[in-house]
């Protein structure tokens, strides 16, 4: 069945981008699921939760975040550069946009218990950080994997009082923590508010995360216009896993063709290496997690382990928003390998001075794979900081 959303921004009443989305959940989470459609426009459309959601984006996450024109970089790759500073939120990441807005959604539902999943830990910590301010019980689950590589922000979770459970199956990643939150999530549907952390799950979840996100290009919009004169950019890049911050860096430019989206994925050890987590390079339809989309799988159906040197994007599939963007090839999809992604992060921060996550590495790695003109605006969005991935970058000096 094909289904055909009036454009590549919205989904239609489905939860559809073209042939992806779409809600496949257990018969336990269904009322869970068409509670939160029936209500996440409507709420979110409120006074009430504008004027709470743009309050903590200012006061409390640091809203606006500045667009930093990258003098060094520009000089280097003979383009203009600026690079949108979500790793400057609170928290150190863009995921706080998006909790404060579930945070505030599972409130008005009458929610008192909020479960999560994490890869980087950027969204265990937003999570654990909205739930410590409204006094909510918080429970991530995170693979056993990552719980040892993102050390810091285990850490941290727990100083906020969230319980942190780790996820022993499969791979010990991501992939892992998700199904394991979905467990919960069927075992407590009646007082549990699942916040998912990126542009994936069941409908509404890619909706509205892209949207809770979008303030991140609406700034863009601005500051570009208040440097330049003109708020539309030649390019913009950003890493892409399951794929919030892209969603959000893309959303105000996506109907604005003369804009070039740029989404990278990681390699890896390389896109045939076996070793990778390329997914539009290497997945075929199917479902995961509770939507229909692109994703590493067997010939008979099985997940296949992906991999990245990055914690937050080592996942086997990509947000059903993403999948028609490349399908429709709205956005060209690269890919920069893990040993890419470290000499990028070495370069910005030799460069500029500004340490940046893994994940936001694999965006820069793909200034040396284009050839951009003298006068083009180059966005990137540095989605988080580097702290979280030091041990890494330690082991790789």
């Amino acid at each position: 069945m094909s289904h055909r959303s009036a454009n590549l921004l919205h989904p239609d009443q489905h939860g559809y981008y073209g042939d992806f989305g779409g809600a496949f959940v257990p018969e336990m989470l269904y009322p869970n699921v068409r509670e939160l459609q029936e209500n996440y426009l409507k709420i979110t459309a409120t006074k009430k939760f504008r004027s709470a959601f743009e309050k903590l984006l200012k006061d409390y996450v640091g809203r606006p975040t500045p667009l930093f024109y990258a003098e060094n970089l520009s000089r280097q790759y003979h383009t203009n550069i600026y690079l949108k500073r979500e790793d400057l939120c609170h928290t150190g990441a863009h995921k706080i946009n998006n909790t404060i807005g579930q945070v505030l959604l599972a409130e008005a539902l009458g929610k008192t218990r909020i479960i999560a999943e994490t890869g980087a830990g950027q969204h265990g910590v937003a999570t654990a950080t909205v739930c410590a301010l409204k006094g909510l019980e918080c429970v991530v689950y995170m693979g056993e994997k990552d719980i040892e590589r993102q050390a810091p922000n285990v850490a941290r979770m727990k100083m906020l009082g969230a319980k942190v459970v780790p996820a022993r199956s499969g791979s010990k990643t991501l992939k892992d923590a998700t199904n394991e939150a979905i467990r919960d999530w069927i075992n407590h549907a009646a007082d549990t508010y699942y916040i998912i952390g990126s542009v994936v799950g069941p409908h509404p979840y890619p909706d509205m995360v892209a949207r809770f996100q979008s303030v991140i290009s609406r700034e863009i919009q601005k500051q570009l216009k208040k440097i330049t004169g003109n708020e539309l950019p030649s390019y913009v890049i950003a890493c892409v896993g399951g794929g919030s911050n892209a969603a959000g860096a893309f959303y105000h430019f996506i109907e604005e063709k003369k804009v070039k989206l740029v989404a990278v994925e990681a390699a890896g050890l390389g896109i045939k290496s076996g070793m990778s987590a390329a997914t539009t390079q290497l997945g075929t339809t199917g479902i995961l997690h509770g939507s229909k989309s692109l994703l590493m799988q067997t010939a008979d159906g099985q997940v296949t382990e992906p991999h990245s040197i990055s914690a937050g994007l080592d996942y086997p599939g990509i947000g059903p928003l993403h999948a028609n963007l490349y399908t429709s090839k709205r956005a060209e999809f690269l890919s920069a390998t893990d040993g890419e992604a470290l000499a990028a992060a070495f370069n910005l921060s030799k460069k500029e001075g500004i340490i940046p996550a893994l994940e936001s590495a694999h965006a820069l790695a793909v200034l040396n794979n284009k050839k951009f003109r003298k006068s083009d605006v180059v966005v990137i969005c540095l989605s988080g900081r580097g702290d979280k991935d030091l041990a890494t970058y330690m082991d790789n000096l």
